[in-house]
């Protein structure tokens, strides 16, 4: 054999061997060095911890808003969901400035109010004159809330005008309300062409999203209208011909939750949690399109109803290889050139993932990075829900921008389960990103 068969030949099978000890390391820990191998900055605060249990007010950070002050942007405002424990107001120092309950249960037998997903509203024409709002979706009576900001008033920036007669966003009645396929997800967008304000919802356990137009109402508060609705996938066909759906428990279909809308082209952007990430017009007409997947897409799974979880089967490789189940918190780092980024939370591996925003570009994907610990009294983000980037100037604290991610696992040192919010110098995710 000639010589130079023979160093292809070895070199040949030296990949090979490398490949297949790769394909031995078990999928988790394949993850694990692929997050490792990213970028990391470390929060400069972070809030109080939230407990999710009776004493701590069955409070469950979730997703968070940032809302600038144009007059004084040092004085800005961070509005976040709770769940149970209703909303939450910090300012940049990560202080508590509001806390807000949420609805009590309609009745004995029915769910209390449990706050989501949070967006604002910038100069909503009302009957009692333009504001700013923060909206959310209220899990456990199927409707979304409405909080002004006046971030002087004395009693706390935010005041509840939600019109009392607002109606469910998917439920026919209190029934079915009670099996909580409700109001999920949510993102807002005004449509430049027409100035109307309109708020995208996901329903739970369900692949539908709702297209709702904002309303004024008598007093001052705010109602709103369902438009049209659009059904994402649930099933899906594979590369090897078969069909996949994401295991989960039985009648549970794969539900969006991360959501946010570029105002540049009106494009919604969507996180099925056990799929991936969808782009698609943000007044749900047009054909959606799947701009990346998870890596778990395809994998087979069995529910087990003893351990309430799905046994994952072998992976057939059909899925992605940046973000892992479940996708989560979607946020848009916009830039003034018209440049900017897609962040998505990788809850699967505790880290974000940036796509390149231009469609034109086919969303490419340009990077990720970690939020870490910053010292041993300041921990970083695991299992990441929401997330929100605001790239504008926040005063002396944050002069380039600020980024702020839920975390799943707050680290306290006393064996009690807690969540919070972490604040970043959205400047340090965008030399990391650069790199």
């Amino acid at each position: 054999m000639h010589r130079s068969v023979i160093v292809r030949s070895a070199v040949l099978t030296v990949v090979t061997a490398l490949a297949a000890a790769a394909l031995a390391v078990p999928a988790e820990a394949r993850h694990r060095v692929h997050a490792d191998a990213l970028p990391a900055v470390t929060p400069r605060a972070e809030t109080p911890p939230l407990h999710d249990d009776e004493e701590g007010g069955h409070a469950d950070a979730d997703d968070p808003a940032i809302w600038r002050n144009a007059a004084a942007p040092g004085r800005s405002l961070v509005v976040a969901t709770a769940k149970e424990g209703g909303l939450r107001v910090y300012d940049l120092d990560a202080r508590p400035v509001q806390s807000i309950a949420a609805p009590p249960a309609a009745g004995e037998d029915h769910a209390p109010g449990r706050f989501n997903n949070v967006d604002l509203v910038h100069g909503l024409r009302l009957s009692s004159g333009r504001a700013d709002l923060a909206v959310t979706s209220d899990r456990g009576h199927d409707r979304l809330r409405f909080y002004r900001i006046d971030r002087d008033r004395a009693s706390g920036p935010l005041t509840d005008v939600t019109d009392p007669l607002a109606p469910p966003v998917f439920s026919r009645d209190q029934d079915e309300i009670d099996d909580q396929r409700t109001a999920y997800g949510l993102a807002t967008w005004t449509d430049p062409a027409t100035g109307k304000a309109y708020a995208l919802v996901s329903r739970r356990e369900r692949t539908t999203v709702a297209l709702l137009e904002l309303l004024p109402a008598a007093g001052g508060r705010v109602t709103y209208r369902t438009v049209r609705t659009l059904d994402l996938p649930s099933s899906f066909r594979l590369p090897d011909g078969t069909s996949w759906s994401p295991c989960g428990e039985p009648g549970e279909l794969p539900q969006v939750e991360g959501m946010v809308v570029d105002p540049a082209n009106g494009v919604l952007y969507a996180g099925q949690e056990d799929v991936g990430i969808w782009r698609l017009r943000a007044d749900l007409t047009g054909t959606p399109k799947l701009i990346d997947k998870v890596r778990e897409y395809g994998v087979p799974g069995v529910y087990d109803e003893e351990t309430e979880e799905c046994a994952p089967g072998d992976d057939p490789g059909f899925g992605g290889t940046r973000i892992s189940a479940d996708v989560e918190g979607l946020t848009l780092l916009t830039e003034s050139d018209g440049d900017g980024y897609l962040l998505a939370s990788s809850q699967g591996d505790d880290t974000f993932a940036a796509y390149d925003r231009e469609p034109a570009d086919a969303n490419e994907y340009e990077g990720g990075f970690r939020v870490t610990a910053a010292n041993g009294a300041l921990d970083g983000s695991e299992e990441c829900d929401g997330a929100a980037a605001l790239n504008a100037p926040l005063g002396s604290k944050y002069p380039r921008g600020l980024l702020v991610v839920q975390d799943g696992h707050d680290t306290l040192g006393d064996g009690r389960d807690a969540t919070g919010f972490k604040f970043v110098d959205l400047g340090e995710v965008l030399d990391a990103l650069d790199d």
